[in-house]
């Protein structure tokens, strides 16, 4: 069994044929891989060639023992945060090159999804990473720092914003804001902003990333 950087919940394709997709999704600040791993349950009979892992990030959470967080949330300095996260997106990049050496894919096939925290990870990640990955996925997320990312871009993959507009926890103006952002670099950006949802991953937005993700893997 190979042994990756982080423990992770993995799916495996449901067809008989070696996997053609990958799916990594990073979950929430004082969450886990099984948390998100339900989304990844739901989808994994309409995308038979994929295969789905859901690591869990690499500190405790600070605020909450059982759970998982990339980075310290409770840290008010912008500086600090982002040094956080640099670290944290060191590997989750190393996770990236392990998972895609072990099941022999090409970068061009695999997409990721993000809820809060891990949204804000992937989007930081694959804007950064060399070789472009297919598309992205973001629930409730923002932009970590918007000055770092605006110098290191080098990838523009797709992706898909979504947010609830009662969200609390993570305030919606950031969905628009990051949505200006990443037109004004020249990005291919979709948005849907949900009535009455709060911190979370609605039923609808569980169907629109599903859509999304098979229309650009396919």
């Amino acid at each position: 069994m190979t042994k990756y950087i982080f423990d992770v919940t993995s799916f495996s394709s449901l067809s008989k044929n070696e996997p053609k997709q990958m799916i990594i999704l990073c979950h929430g600040y004082g969450g886990d891989g099984q948390d998100i791993s339900v989304l990844a349950n739901s989808w994994r009979r309409f995308l038979p060639d994929a295969v789905f892992l859901c690591p869990n990030a690499p500190e405790i959470c600070t605020i909450n023992p059982l759970g998982y967080q990339w980075f310290d949330m409770t840290i008010e300095n912008d500086e600090a945060i982002l040094e956080k996260s640099l670290i944290a997106e060191k590997k989750l990049n190393t996770f990236l090159d392990q998972v895609l050496d072990n099941f022999q894919l090409d970068i061009k096939n695999l997409a990721l999804v993000g809820f809060s925290q891990g949204s804000m990870m992937i989007i930081q990640t694959a804007l950064k990473k060399k070789e472009q990955i297919n598309c992205l996925v973001c629930y409730s997320g923002k932009i970590i720092n918007k000055q770092h990312l605006s110098d290191n871009i080098v990838s523009r993959p797709r992706i898909f914003l979504m947010h609830g507009d009662r969200d609390t926890i993570v305030s919606p103006s950031h969905l628009l804001e990051s949505k200006e952002f990443l037109v004004q670099q020249n990005l291919k950006i979709r948005t849907k902003l949900f009535k009455n949802c709060e911190h979370k991953i609605s039923v609808e937005g569980s169907s629109l990333g599903l859509e999304f993700l098979r229309k650009n893997l396919l």
